[in-house]
């Protein structure tokens, strides 16, 4: 993908910065093993070597828990998509090569070890998760025409968004094993974010205009990398309704947050350019805010008319 020259002059400079958060990030991160999480002595085989193919009352999880974990595993199974976008955009010499390479490794195995865990634990049907992986990796992901810093941008709030979603659906599971299994991915999702936040907060000093107008189209027109999954809408509205991930969580947890960081309306270094673009930034939020409201009140009244039925609404 082709870069205007500002966009790659602040590619350059923040190299710098990328080697000082690569080496943050080699201190921190704590080494893992997939295999680690996953109850192995409860695996046996399926039909095909001469066992039992999967049955619903087989799985530990309920239909929310399900959902959540379905999409959360195949998002991940994207990866060489991803791959390919971030190292595009960012290259492969220096620094940046680095950090890709070493992002790439660790998001691998969050696919290696959600999927051992269902497939072991039995917890959603394999038969389905395979067609569906099939289906959405031939598909691929393609994020369409962001410069690098949309890129570093959108990373930024993606991360975190995976992290809560990651974090809130282990608490939602009901199992021990799947709630320390992710909240361990997490922790690693957590890692990415701080990263690439990070490198965010050094652009806007290099070059600010260009970073504001990159962050607001970015907030504007976010959305999750596995929105062109099947079923996406229909599993999103199951974790939403369930508080696992909605507009109030993206809003509080993940959008406001980033920005108070960056310290975006407090910056007195835009022009004009800038200015407009923290101006939309600022009118967008106030009815993301608003319609994140709108749904907890919804979804709040639909609770309390199950509580009424003398039912148990699913929730996190």
């Amino acid at each position: 993908m082709s870069q205007t020259n500002p966009q790659s002059a602040v590619l350059i400079e923040l190299e710098p910065v990328v080697a000082q958060n690569l080496e943050r990030h080699d201190r921190l991160a704590k080494e893992w093993h997939p295999h680690d999480y996953v109850p192995w002595d409860e695996g046996r085989n399926f039909a095909f070597l001469g066992g039992e193919d999967w049955s619903p009352e087989q799985s530990r999880l309920d239909e929310t828990a399900k959902a959540a974990m379905f999409v959360n595993l195949l998002t991940e199974d994207n990866l060489p998509s991803y791959h390919r976008e971030i190292a595009t955009r960012f290259g492969r010499d220096g620094a940046w090569g680095t950090w890709v390479g070493r992002w790439t490794a660790e998001e691998n195995r969050h696919g290696v070890a959600l999927r051992d865990y269902l497939v072991v634990t039995r917890g959603v049907d394999p038969v389905a998760l395979e067609r569906a992986r099939m289906e959405y990796m031939t598909l691929g992901y393609d994020s369409g025409d962001k410069t690098a810093l949309e890129a570093v941008a959108y990373v930024s709030f993606q991360e975190l968004a995976t992290r809560v979603s990651h974090r809130n659906t282990g608490k939602a599971a009901g199992d021990p094993i799947a709630d320390q299994l992710l909240a361990r991915i997490a922790t690693d999702e957590n890692l990415h974010m701080v990263f690439y936040r990070n490198l965010v907060q050094a652009a806007f000093d290099i070059n600010p205009d260009e970073m504001m107008r990159a962050v607001a189209n970015e907030v504007i027109n976010f959305e999750m990398p596995g929105a062109n999954m099947a079923n996406f809408r229909k599993n999103s509205t199951i974790i939403a309704k369930a508080g696992i991930y909605d507009l109030r969580l993206h809003h509080d947890e993940v959008v406001a947050p980033i920005l108070r960081f960056w310290k975006v309306f407090d910056r007195t270094d835009f022009g004009p350019a800038g200015e407009q673009a923290r101006e939309e930034l600022a009118e967008f939020l106030v009815g993301l805010d608003a319609q994140a409201t709108k749904f907890v009140e919804s979804r709040e009244r639909m609770r309390a008319r199950i509580a009424a039925r003398g039912q148990v609404p699913v929730q996190v």
